[in-house]
């Protein structure tokens, strides 16, 4: 058992008046006749704390499964169930011997509740605006990212067992499971945020769990033009080419904010049209009233029962879609994609993996093999140029911050090459003393094709939008 006790006189000026101080046993030992209290490392006495609040925890959410009725909890508020459940906290802590001061004891209720509730030591981490992503590497390993930029954070795991349990309720609230013959899942909480799990034996230093964190409010093209990810010129022509329904192509990296651009460009759809999206685990917040989402099922435990982007995208086809918005393109969905694109669903979107947009088309055309259809490499370009309108490519800096990086239209084929003009693009030209990455968007002077199809739908952009010019982005 060990003793906690508020910290007093000269020793506890330093701490706040709600600090508290481990007291250790003293040993008496020989020094003419004077009794020397032992001297313990503070680091450890924080650690011996915290490891001791953490049992306690533990202990009190086990006696509280045992007393009372989970599924009662559900017809109750977060409020009340805390009415319900502080005399029963509080009377564990007194059987304990523990002292606790009133924010420790609220603070101690929250993560109670959290376990029970929620998803323990990870909803703090969710309920903070400022991260974007939390990584999970093992039950004492948390890293989140703010800003663009990664840092470990306190929070932990009681152990594995107690981590792989915040995995399984994750996972089997959307019907899916992990385990030694599943070892990895991707899945969404409740609020959409997208998860994905791998635990033993493919991780080998125990469970890791990523979270990119869903956005309680869509980041808008005027949030994203005053973050300086893009100008509002290009901004501009961006509402076009959506507007008069030309096919997208958003390609970037891991992170670079493909999702976010997808959602900013849907918000210029018109509200009268029909929309499909097609996701692995849906978020996209697409904000008009007439949208179909549909999402991905893996297969069941005896293997059987998976339905595949490529099945919806088939079945999309037939739920009279005016577009048709696939979250990302992985595999042989690419080529039933470039069919929709081609035959009557204009200003359909999506978006792949890749560093340029050359090498987007190039995934595609590799995606499109993926499929099992006998096509020749020819073709498949060929249908890739007539398909595709608009490559946009959107990138991570190495300050974290995310901007557009270009804008491509596809002009045709000459030979055996998909041909492209770049009509906007980023020019990194270096680093400022914070080591923030300094440039400009420049528009390189060609006047698109498109034009004439914005044109036929009444947009007439001004040609000054085109000419060349540069707009600084710090």
């Amino acid at each position: 058992m060990w003793q906690i006790r508020k910290a007093s006189g000269a020793a506890g000026a330093a701490l706040s008046s709600d600090a508290l101080e481990v007291v250790e046993p003293i040993e008496p030992q020989a020094n003419d006749g004077i009794a020397i209290p032992t001297v313990v490392d503070q680091t450890d006495h924080a650690q011996h704390v915290d490891r001791g609040l953490l049992d306690l925890k533990v202990k009190i959410h086990r006696v509280l499964l045992e007393r009372i009725n989970l599924s009662a909890l559900e017809l109750m508020s977060r409020e009340k169930i805390s009415e319900e459940l502080e005399p029963i906290i509080l009377s564990i802590i007194s059987e304990e011997g523990i002292a606790l001061n009133r924010n420790e004891r609220a603070n101690l209720l929250r993560e109670v509740l959290d376990e029970l509730l929620g998803l323990g030591p990870l909803e703090p981490l969710l309920q903070d605006e400022t991260i974007t992503d939390i990584l999970v590497n093992g039950f004492e390993t948390v890293f989140v990212e703010r800003n663009g930029l990664l840092e470990r954070v306190p929070t932990r795991f009681q152990d594995e067992r107690h981590l792989l349990r915040i995995v399984q309720k994750i996972v089997s609230a959307v019907g899916r499971r992990v385990d030694e013959s599943s070892p990895f899942v991707d899945a969404r909480l409740a609020d959409g945020s997208r998860v994905n799990a791998i635990v033993a034996p493919l991780a080998i230093d125990g469970s890791m769990l990523s979270i990119r964190k869903f956005s309680k409010r869509p980041i808008s093209m005027a949030r994203m033009i005053e973050l300086q990810s893009l100008t509002a010129a290009i901004a501009e022509v961006l509402q076009g080419i959506v507007k008069a329904k030309l096919n997208i192509i958003i390609s970037g990296g891991t992170g670079s904010g493909k999702t976010t651009m997808l959602n900013a460009l849907s918000s210029y759809i018109d509200e009268r049209q029909r929309i499909v999206t097609i996701e692995d685990s849906a978020e996209l917040q697409l904000q008009q009233e007439h949208v179909a989402r549909l999402e991905t099922r893996p297969p069941n435990i005896e293997g059987r029962g998976a339905v595949t982007q490529r099945d919806l995208v088939r079945n999309a086809l037939r739920m009279r879609p005016d577009r048709i918005i696939l979250g990302e393109c992985r595999a042989g969905e690419a080529f039933d994609m470039l069919q929709a694109m081609n035959t009557g669903h204009d200003g359909s979107m999506t978006t792949v993996h890749a560093n340029t947009p050359r090498d987007a088309l190039s995934r595609i055309e590799q995606m499109v093999g993926m499929s099992g259809i006998d096509i020749s490499a020819r073709s498949t370009r060929a249908q890739i140029a007539s398909a595709v309108n608009v490559v946009i490519q959107i990138g991570r800096l190495s300050d974290g911050k995310r901007k557009l990086l270009s804008v491509s239209e596809l002009t045709g084929m000459e030979g055996e090459i998909v041909t492209m003009q770049e009509i906007f693009r980023f020019n990194q030209t270096g680093r400022d003393g914070a080591g923030n990455v300094q440039g400009r968007f420049e528009a390189t002077g060609i006047r698109p094709r498109f034009t004439s199809v914005l044109q036929v739908h009444g947009i007439d952009l001004p040609s000054e939008l085109f000419q060349p010019h540069v707009e600084r982005a710090g």
